[in-house]
């Protein structure tokens, strides 16, 4: 579970400045036509302050009136005004909401992921093993099947349950090499089960892939589907 100190700001902005690794960049930079009101580059400046602040209270999935409430303590405490509430006392309480907040979430998409790994699991050729993961064979290698310890280099495409893309080096058109023992649950065991030459998609519920915390843009209790390419075990 991410902590959430009460110096948002500092924080969003170390989160800005450091590139997202789970995204791939977009191919080329446009910035988009300025909204009303964001005229200036200050104007823009201040603007995305705001969008980087919201990247560290996401988690907390406020209503319009919550949202209303930030936005007072906010303005209360950039201008000093007398503040609502003992800050001291309800200051420790913004990590339990948090975890509340977030664990309600992860709840409700564990859900609806396990209905859809159920259809993935009816798919003709599906096979799924004993930890849940669904693995469907789309073209059988010929070469020799990875150990838990093996290195290998692969293509991959990553999307959520509803087609989303998170990650994918076929985008990025960059082949990746790593350890099998050092990534996700869910490919230290499926991946073993494909030969050199082979593809298969795996489907991982979210316990062996990022659990309750999610990851990047990926939720909290999320299952993911991979299309993996296994070129070569080094």
């Amino acid at each position: 579970m991410r902590y959430f100190p009460l110096a948002f700001v500092s924080l969003a902005l170390v989160a800005c400045s450091a590139p997202d690794s789970s995204t791939p960049p977009p191919a080329a930079a446009t910035e988009p036509a300025a909204s009303a009101g964001l005229e200036s580059d200050t104007d823009k400046t201040i603007y995305a302050l705001g969008v980087a602040i919201s990247s560290n209270i996401r988690e907390f999935n406020l209503t319009a009136e919550e949202l209303a409430l930030v936005a007072d303590g906010l303005r209360d405490g950039v201008l000093g005004n007398e503040l609502k509430v003992d800050i001291q006392m309800f200051g420790p309480r913004i990590q339990f909401l948090a975890e509340e907040r977030a664990g309600a979430a992860a709840g409700v998409e564990k859900q609806a992921a396990e209905a859809w790994l159920a259809e993935q699991a009816a798919l003709p050729g599906a096979e799924r093993t004993a930890s849940g993961i669904v693995f469907i064979s789309m073209t059988e290698g010929t070469g020799a099947n990875p150990t838990p310890t093996s290195t290998v280099r692969v293509h991959y495409h990553g999307t959520l349950r509803d087609g989303t893309v998170f990650d994918s080096s076929v985008q990025r058109n960059e082949a990746i090499s790593f350890p099998l023992n050092g990534v996700i649950a869910c490919w230290t065991e499926a991946v073993q089960k494909i030969k050199v030459g082979g593809k298969a998609k795996l489907v991982c519920p979210s316990d062996t892939a990022y659990g309750d915390q999610g990851q990047g843009s990926i939720p909290a209790g999320a299952a993911l589907a991979f299309e993996v390419e296994l070129l070569a075990i080094e």
